[in-house]
């Protein structure tokens, strides 16, 4: 039988982190997802979102949609990739697309503001940006993002350069709508 020194202690302190690490996970087994926080949200507040999206591809809605019961607070998404979609579904004027392009604060204020009006809903999300690898400039680079939220009497918009491949990116812009759209129920989060 080999014996090391100091066997014991290393048992000890591996026995310690396996107790600590099962903590560890079953604590983030039983965490709540950002989406399902929101869900949450909108079925206790009786709130209805609907979702324009463009370089996150349609990924909130979908992850909004994967809760149960989804349908008691989801009510539409249009992913308006391009700008036809924009102007022509969401009804946002081409002159402000012209003026300050699809990736601005500006549409996706729009976004959200008339998506929120053509669902009848309480509360609009709209997500803009570039999610690469094409599309940059000087100006707008790859993984610029605007999220928005309008809801009545109450709107804003975040900006975001998000780093990373394309699918980083939607993920990460999805992310951030739905973290707009929690923060929205808890003002004093808000910066």
């Amino acid at each position: 039988m080999l014996i090391i020194p100091n066997s014991l202690n290393l048992v000890k302190k591996f026995s310690h982190f396996r107790i600590e690490a099962c903590k560890y996970l079953e604590y983030n087994m039983n965490m709540k997802s950002l989406e399902q926080n929101v869900a949450q949200l909108l079925t206790k507040q009786k709130k209805t979102v609907s979702i324009a999206e463009s370089c996150s591809g349609g990924l909130v809605a979908n992850r909004l949609t994967n809760i149960p019961g989804s349908s008691k607070y989801f009510k539409a998404a249009i992913v308006a990739y391009s700008n036809e979609i924009k102007i022509n579904q969401l009804k946002i004027p081409a002159r402000v697309i012209a003026q300050n392009g699809a990736v601005s604060e500006k549409v996706a204020l729009l976004m959200a503001k008339n998506i929120r009006k053509i669902a009848k809903t309480d509360i609009g999300l709209g997500i803009t940006g570039i999610a690469g690898p094409a599309g940059a400039t000087k100006t707008k680079p790859v993984g610029l993002v605007y999220t928005a939220l309008a809801a009545k009497n109450y709107r804003v918009c975040k900006k975001f350069r998000f780093k990373g491949n394309r699918l980083s990116i939607k993920r990460k812009s999805s992310s951030a709508a739905l973290k707009l759209l929690n923060d929205y129920f808890e003002p004093r989060r808000q910066t």
